[in-house]
């Protein structure tokens, strides 16, 4: 029995994510997020918390007794806190294992048109993106980075992967890939742990995603 925390539950991939591991049995699920009205129709499957990504104390309680943290927080503005708040609060529960959602762009692996658009398009938005990764890189816990190219809604898991350091040409993958990607990571703790993956789909290159 693997037990996982994830943070920002109502997101979108969160959401898709979450029914992969409340699908399996040898997953315990708990969920944090700022209002958990939102979802209330899940506590049946899984330990709901409430509160704020930006308190390590609050996060801390969701926290204890995980062996997994999955966060999918979103928001330029925040992000870079919920990353302190959420490495301080991951070593006070003495927890190791963090899946952390970030976006494409933030080591500047973006060439050429496609490059040029996302940067424009994103803005600070990959900045406090950077920062956050940074954070989290040089936090020593056993982190995974995902940084998934511009998302769409197809019912559909086609992705390939990129290491740091490697250029990213695909433009879009679905969230059900990236989610399909967290429920494996999840499923075996040990990949990839101290890696930033980029994560597109293939044959989807070219100046923009197709249905921007």
């Amino acid at each position: 029995m693997v037990k996982v925390v994830v943070l920002g539950a109502h997101g979108q991939v969160a959401q898709i994510a979450e029914r992969f591991l409340f699908a399996d049995k040898d997953v315990e699920t708990s969920l944090f997020l700022r209002n958990a009205k939102r979802m209330e129709d899940k506590k049946n499957q899984a330990t709901i918390f409430e509160g704020s990504a930006t308190d390590a104390a609050q996060l801390e309680k969701a926290m204890k007794g995980q062996d997994i943290v999955y966060a999918n927080l979103g928001g330029k503005d925040d992000i870079d806190i919920e990353a302190e708040a959420d490495i301080e609060a991951m070593k006070n529960a003495r927890v190791k294992r963090l899946i952390w959602i970030s976006t494409l762009g933030i080591y500047d692996e973006v060439p050429g048109k496609f490059g040029e658009w996302n940067k424009e398009t994103l803005g600070d938005y990959i900045t406090e993106y950077a920062k956050a990764a940074k954070r989290i890189e040089e936090s020593g816990l056993d982190y995974t980075i995902i940084r998934p190219t511009w998302m769409n809604n197809k019912d559909e898991v086609d992705y390939e992967k990129s290491k740091k350091g490697e250029s990213i040409k695909d433009t879009e993958v679905s969230r059900k890939s990236v989610a399909a990607y967290v429920y494996h990571l999840i499923k075996n703790p040990k990949e990839d742990v101290g890696e930033s993956i980029g994560l597109g789909k293939p044959g989807t290159e070219g100046d923009k995603p197709g249905w921007y």
